[in-house]
Parts: structure tokens; C-alpha cells; sequence
């Protein structure tokens, strides 16, 4: 049986991930020549980042308001009891919501932050219908967003 080792993160795959995670669609060969390689060793890296799971996945930032997704709101839920199997049901539902778009379990004065987008107040008004009908809701508080400041710009590379 062999045990793979993950490779501890250079200099280079350093360079590799923030190029990606600022420019996913960046072509094999202009990302060989920003990390000074040749496309081949690259190409090496990048497989071998993906693989060992440093790279989740790919795709493109949408305008949300273009596509009538334009507000959106934070909702605390704090559920009725906090068993296993409430988690379960709950997390199994949740994800159903198209409009809630993130998700966390918190620890803390609550159970469950989401993150929901949305077109306008009935829009709003329908999701947190959906929302009350998940599974052991105790209570939800909604904290409507009125300026996004900064947005989520990946994770922070030295």
C-alpha cells in the first residue's frame, strides 16, 4: 500500500494559485511564462494542485443584478433543538433554497448564518417563506445589505 504524500506548497505553486484564483481562464502558456517555467512542468503543477484538492474548482464571477439576483441579505437561524438529526434535516433541506447561496454552521448566539440572494422585497419575502418551512426553525433575524464593500477575493497567499 502506497501513501501518497502531499507536497508541501512553494514559492512557484504559490505564484500558480494566485494567478488562477485572479484569472482562472489564463492560458497554460501565459501562466508558465509569469512563474518563469515551460508549459509542460507547469501543466505538472497545476494537475498535481488540483489533485491534491488545492484547487476545488473553476468558473466565472456572475453580475447578480444583471440576472435579476441584484440584493441580497444575511439570515441567523436558530433552530428549536440542536441534535445530530436536526442538523441533518436541516442542512439536507437548506440546500434545496436556490436563493440561499452560502450556508454556515455557527458557534455562537445562533445555529445557522445564510447568505440569500434575490430580486426585490417579494422575492425576499418568497425565500424567507421557504426558508420558515425548513425543518426545526426556531427563530430567524434578517440583516438586509445595503452597499457591498468588498467581496470575497479568494483566499490570502503570501
Amino acid at each position: 500500500m502506497t501513501i501518497n504524500k502531499i507536497k508541501p506548497l512553494d514559492r512557484i505553486d504559490k505564484v500558480i494559485l494566485s494567478t488562477l484564483q485572479a484569472d482562472g481562464r489564463i492560458s497554460n502558456v501565459e501562466l508558465a511564462k509569469k512563474v518563469n517555467l515551460s508549459a509542460s512542468p507547469c501543466l505538472d503543477r497545476v494537475r498535481r494542485l488540483e489533485n491534491e484538492g488545492y484547487i476545488e474548482r473553476y468558473g466565472a464571477l456572475l453580475c447578480a443584478s444583471k440576472l435579476n439576483y441584484g440584493m441580497t441579505a444575511f439570515v441567523q437561524v436558530t433552530l428549536n433543538r440542536t441534535t445530530s438529526d436536526t442538523f441533518k434535516l436541516f442542512k439536507n433541506a437548506v440546500v434545496t433554497i436556490k436563493e440561499v447561496v452560502e450556508c454556515h454552521l455557527i458557534a455562537g448566539g445562533y445555529d445557522y448564518l445564510l447568505k440569500i440572494r434575490f430580486a426585490d422585497m417579494e422575492g425576499y419575502r418568497l425565500v424567507l417563506e421557504k426558508i420558515a418551512d425548513l425543518p426545526a426553525i426556531a427563530q430567524t433575524s434578517t440583516y438586509m445589505v445595503t452597499e457591498h464593500i468588498k467581496h470575497d477575493s479568494g483566499v490570502p497567499l503570501d
